[in-house]
């Protein structure tokens, strides 16, 4: 099972409202983080994934308030912003405050008449490391969602709040990202992961069983941050379009692997590599499923190593210091190592049997030393519950 919240954020982001604002919060929500087990770029090719909440959290304290005002802060960052209601649109939104302001935004694309609701106050804290890969932004987004849903009495579901997330990141943030993250953050439940069909946005929770089997699950951040509005992602985005369009499907989902001998007569190399990275990983997700259902968590390590090396040679997303944490925890005793996340920095996972852990992330460290980078972060994550009231 996993550890309940700890409870200092809890204090914390109280203590940090009062600060802030002046008075007690009326509520505190949380929504956390999350890992992809398998299931990389297929998001927004309307794939498969299986991602799953972690027990890193994103806290926020909320007041009421009887105007029209928004004011947001964090302990990440000074101060407070502020905005009314009657702004809100999001070419109005900069920095990190587009997250929470952006889902207020987007509930209102999603049916909440905000001509009629009143403002807010938000003061947010978080233990999920920012630029790692493991959606920091989603923990807020879920937290903020459910939090507002409340606020404004709106009852949305679950699945609508992931979409009313992934609104705000593509609109408000920019970042032109899958529901992927959103939904692990919202649907999550503790030691399982989320098979989510990003088609039709039917979810199923899969039982992992890590524990039972005596495994756990490693993060290694290599520290390298990485942003996705920027470049990269949205050029294997839109190399993933075009293969989509030359091949004459509406996405990617609909090529099996079977077409990949005339994918690659008709696509130029480059745009086959990304459309072969993403038909194979749809597979491995199906595969991965059917395998924890059929065998259990030690018999996937072939799987997550093959998602890799379509990461780092297909897609071309890993970097060196992620390829380092793979082959170090591979040829230390894990079962299976990849990157996980939009890529070009992060987090990788790792698959490790308990009593190899330690082995692994001496190793890991050892690794980075000599080849002279930062040291990396490693900790284990646990698959935890999703977004909710505190």
């Amino acid at each position: 099972m996993n550890a309940p919240l700890n409870t200092d954020i809890r204090d914390d982001v109280r203590d940090g409202f009062v600060e802030r604002y002046g008075h007690s919060p009326d509520s505190v929500w949380s929504g956390p983080g999350r890992v992809n087990l398998i299931g990389e770029h297929t998001d927004y090719n309307d794939g498969f994934v299986l991602p799953f909440a972690i027990d890193r959290r994103t806290v926020l304290a909320l007041g009421r308030r009887d105007d029209r005002t928004m004011r947001v802060s964090s302990s990440l960052s000074e101060g407070i912003v502020e905005l009314g209601l009657d702004e809100l649109a999001p070419d109005a939104l900069h920095g990190w405050s587009a997250y929470p302001l952006g889902v207020a935004w987007a509930l209102g694309q999603h049916g909440a008449d905000l001509a009629a609701v009143n403002g807010f106050d938000i003061h947010i804290d978080s233990d999920v490391p920012v630029g790692a890969g493991l959606s920091s932004s989603a923990a807020i987004e879920s937290a903020v969602a459910l939090a507002l849903d409340e606020l404004w009495d709106l009852g949305l579901d679950r699945r609508t709040l992931a979409r009313v997330g992934q609104l705000a990141e593509n609109e408000a943030v920019g970042a032109p990202t899958g529901i992927m993250d959103q939904s692990a953050s919202l649907l999550g439940e503790v030691d399982s992961a989320v098979f989510l069909d990003c088609r039709s946005l039917d979810s199923e929770v899969i039982p992992l069983g890590f524990a039972a089997a005596g495994l756990v699950l490693l993060v290694m951040d290599t520290g390298v941050g990485h942003e996705h509005a920027t470049g990269g992602y949205a050029e294997r985005r839109a190399s993933c379009e075009l293969g989509a369009r030359l091949l004459g499907v509406e996405s990617l989902r609909d090529v099996s692997i079977g077409e990949l001998p005339r994918a690659r007569e008709l696509l130029d190399d480059v745009t086959f590599r990304r459309v072969r990275h993403v038909v194979t990983e749809n597979q491995r997700v199906l595969d991965t499923v059917r395998t924890l259902r059929q065998e259990g968590p030690a018999a996937i390590g072939e799987l997550l190593d093959a998602s890799h090396r379509s990461m780092r040679d297909d897609f071309e997303i890993s970097i060196p210091e992620l390829d380092l944490a793979v082959e170090t925890a591979q040829e230390n005793g894990a079962i299976g190592a990849r990157m996980t996340g939009g890529g070009f920095g992060g987090a990788a996972i790792a698959l490790v049997p308990e009593d190899s852990l330690s082995l692994v992330e001496v190793a890991v460290d050892g690794a980075f030393a000599e080849h002279g980078y930062a040291q990396p972060s490693t900790f284990v994550v646990s698959a935890g519950a999703g977004a909710t009231r505190e």
